[in-house]
Formats: structure tokens, sequence, C-alpha cells
């Protein structure tokens, strides 16, 4: 009889430092937010990034991704979490209802949507002009987000 023990043993040890080493998706810090920030800013941000930039729903807890917008101010705390007024989606730069996103920026895939969509936070400036998905008068970052 062959003794298949430390072949086995090998392989198990292997899976599980695979699986240490990519993490879970709340593990996986994207570079543009490795260093996010826990203060907020009321003032208006020069510019936004939102974090993570690039999600796949089907890596996160029930499909829903939480997108944070950090901005960068001319007063202090700079970068800080903006308070992003405006959430959205689109595709091909139009809006879509393909995935649903809340006003904290929790973005869900709506069932059968599938593709990548454009997530954006937005705050408003001095001017009135408001455009499609995050344009005109408003500060605005822009994130990835597929859907299965």
């Amino acid at each position: 009889m062959r003794n298949y023990g430390l072949p086995v043993f090998f392989l198990v040890v292997l899976a599980i430092a695979i699986m240490l080493a990519c993490g879970s998706p709340a593990s996986r810090i994207d570079p543009s937010c490795s260093a996010a920030p826990t203060a907020t800013n009321p003032s208006m941000p020069q510019s936004i990034t939102v974090c993570p930039a690039v999600a796949d729903a089907q890596d996160y807890p029930n499909g829903q991704v939480q997108f944070v917008a950090i901005g960068t101010f001319q007063t202090a705390p700079s970068p800080a979490l903006a308070k992003a007024e405006v959430w959205g989606v689109c595709q091909n730069d139009a809006a879509t209802t393909a995935v649903a996103i809340s006003s904290s920026g929790v973005a869900q895939c709506e069932p059968g949507s599938t593709g990548t969509y454009s997530v954006y936070g937005s705050d408003w400036t001095t001017c009135e002009h408001v455009g499609p998905c995050g344009t005109g008068c408003m500060v605005t970052g822009y994130a990835k987000l597929t859907c299965p």
C-alpha cells in the first residue's frame, strides 16, 4: 500500500498559504485608498478619489460594495473623507438603473445586470449646472464596478 500522507500534507499547506496570501475582499487594499483617512472635512474638496477604485460585486458579501469618497482640500484635514452629496452609476456616459446605489455609497448590481459600470461620488461647487454622470459644476471621483 502506498503512503500519500506527505504529498497530501504539502498540498493542504500550499492551499492554505495561497488563501492567506490572496485574502478576502476586505483585506485587499486599493493603493489609492491604502491610507484612507478617518477624519471628515465639511468644506468643498478640490478633487475626489472614490475607493475602492475597482470592485467586482461577486467578491463582496451579498454583492454589496461600500464606496467612499476621499477628498483633497485646501484646509486641514486633507486628505479627508468627503461627504459625497451625489452618488450615481453610469454606463457608456449615460445613467443606468442596472446598479442600485444608496446615498451613503453602497452599490449593488440589480438581478440580471452584467458588465462594468462607472460609480461616481460628487460634491457640489458654487455653480448650478449639473450634467449627467457627475459632470457639470461638481467635483467628482469615479470607480469601476463589475457585475457578474
